[in-house]
């Protein structure tokens, strides 16, 4: 794992240099960077207005009783494709763009679901969860008593005489 970060924070770099590079040459350095701060303008109003849909979709979602497993990713997505649009570079530009991009994000989230579903074991029968076949060395009994319940969310407030 370390191993990949470290490709990654030094590969990507090192490519977007070589890009500028050659487009500086081909088109212009005045134009590669007007290109440059232009795309990080357009991206970051993309993301606002992106991110605001997002938020209204897990507003919406939570007020009708929905798990918003989907618009927190979403909104994760989003906040990856604004910290990316921001970084000066075409290929980070083109990752962010395209995480903008529902559809896209659609894919990825499939993808993160079964990479997810792969790591993530249920054991039992609880709110409706599907039995597992799990050994007994891989399961956790938890022995748990509720000692006071309440229903208001402020604490009960007696006066002292």
């Amino acid at each position: 794992m370390f191993l990949r970060l470290l490709l990654l924070f030094i590969g990507i770099p090192v490519l977007e240099l070589c890009i500028f590079m050659m487009l500086g040459n081909r088109i212009g350095i005045p134009t590669t960077l007007a290109i440059i701060v232009i795309t990080a303008i357009l991206g970051a109003y993309l993301t606002k207005s992106q991110g605001l849909k997002a938020l209204h979709n897990y507003q919406t979602a939570v007020s009708s009783g929905k798990l918003p497993h989907e618009e927190v990713m979403d909104g994760l997505m989003i906040l990856i494709a604004g910290a990316v649009l921001l970084t000066p570079g075409f290929l980070t530009d083109a990752i962010g763009f395209a995480l903008l991009i529902p559809t896209v994000r659609d894919i990825v989230r499939a993808i993160v679901k079964t990479k997810m579903k792969e790591k993530i074991n249920v054991a039992g029968d609880a709110m409706g969860a599907p039995p597992s076949r799990t050994s007994a060395q891989d399961v956790i009994t938890v022995d748990v008593e509720v000692v006071e319940s309440s229903t208001t969310t402020e604490p009960s407030r007696e006066k002292k005489e």
